[in-house]
């Protein structure tokens, strides 16, 4: 048997080395982005202190104290010039929290910093709270938007698995001061919700997604799309669907807007995810499009079917097949870091630039709905390919 110090070695040497591991970048064989070979956040990269009691006399074993499930669904950000993840931490007993690493790259050496965050509670406390969208506002406030889940008070009795979801808000400055502002307020249960970069019209713009339920969207259309006087009491008036759901497509049941949508030259460059059904369960996938700078509600472009999906070992995890994100980052020369979770497990970072997304987006055939109209599809590239 091991003794305290020795063991104490090698959990620290282990990881260390994890945490100075240098990734490598494979392309990928459309062209549209490169993945990196290993993820850059695990469970494994959860500090030491977080996990084990270090003290020999009250563990002498070195036993792990809190055991930690998966690192994942984390929103991004490029603060002071640092690359910024606050990730989702899953510990064992189901709970989740927020956490943040840094990078000194972005795609290299992620390290979380020393504590965890403590987010304030707003009203009925929050059982669980997930996935941030971070959004650094044109009013001077870093926002967190973020999933907030509580136990169904309607439930019938024994019934323990009913759930409500809305919209957490919390704002900082330094990301490590959180002031938590009263959940957004809707006649529908709101997941994915997303908060706009820029005032439209002197108002606070949010990207939704109204559901029935906490799992079933429902009668909830799709991306949607509402405007709030005062963020400090946000509210839902009016709602309108600005990219809808439709049948036998990468988003048939279910779609959710990512990250912000990052401002270019041609318009608003948005990410989300797709959901559809098939004989394996739920499969996520990632796709892009694009709204207008002036109405940034309208969308102009979007190419057909996913420009992500789950491959290899990212289809492995507690939820199988599953891409998510609602993290990126673009720096100054027009590189675009896109980090998204596998199969609720595990962080990844792809990477691409904005000339290539907007080429995407722009000279991709939309979805025709239809067989007939994707053969015309491949035909066209058939007859164009011909002339050449």
């Amino acid at each position: 048997m091991q003794s305290f110090e020795e063991r104490l070695n090698e959990l620290t040497s282990g990881y260390q080395e994890l945490l100075s591991r240098r990734n490598v970048a494979e392309e990928d064989p459309s062209g549209w982005f490169s993945r990196y070979r290993y993820p850059v956040l695990t469970a494994q990269h959860v500090p030491l202190e977080w996990r084990y009691d270090l003290d020999p006399k009250t563990n002498p074993c070195l036993l792990q104290r809190l055991g930690v499930n998966a690192v994942f669904n984390a929103g991004a950000i490029l603060w002071k010039g640092r690359h910024i993840m606050v990730a989702r931490v899953e510990g064992f007993d189901r709970k989740s929290f927020f956490a943040v690493a840094e990078s000194p790259d972005g795609i290299n050496q992620f390290s979380f910093w020393k504590r965890p965050l403590e987010i304030p509670e707003w009203g009925e406390p929050t059982t669980n709270l997930y996935d941030m969208r971070l959004t650094e506002h044109q009013d001077g406030w870093i926002y967190g938007v973020f999933c907030a889940e509580r136990k169904d008070p309607y439930a019938a009795a024994g019934d323990l698995s009913s759930a409500v979801a809305s919209a957490g808000i919390a704002r900082t400055r330094d990301l490590k001061t959180w002031e938590r502002l009263p959940d957004l307020k809707s006649r529908s249960q709101q997941r994915n919700v997303v908060l706009h970069p820029e005032f439209v019209d002197g108002k606070y713009a949010f990207y939704t997604r109204p559901q029935d339920g906490f799992i079933d969207t429902g009668n909830g259309g799709g991306i949607g799309w509402t405007l709030v006087e005062d963020i400090t009491n946000a509210r839902v008036e009016k709602e309108i669907i600005i990219n809808k759901r439709h049948y036998h497509t990468i988003k048939e049941l279910k779609n959710g807007e990512g990250p912000a949508p990052l401002k270019t030259s041609k318009g608003w460059l948005h990410l989300a995810h797709g959901v559809r059904g098939c004989a394996a369960g739920l499969r996520y996938v990632l796709y892009l499009y694009v709204t207008s700078l002036e109405e940034p509600w309208k969308v102009i472009a979007e190419p057909a079917g996913h420009f992500m999906a789950p491959q290899g070992e990212e289809r492995i995890g507690d939820v199988s097949n599953v891409l998510f994100s609602n993290g990126w980052i673009r720096r100054d020369d027009g590189t675009i870091l896109i980090y998204y979770a596998s199969s609720d497990s595990r962080m990844h970072v792809a990477s691409t630039n904005e000339d290539i997304l907007l080429d995407y987006c722009f000279n991709t055939a939309p979805d025709g709905l239809t067989s007939a109209a994707s053969v015309k599809n491949i035909n066209s590239i058939i007859t164009k390919n011909g002339k050449i």
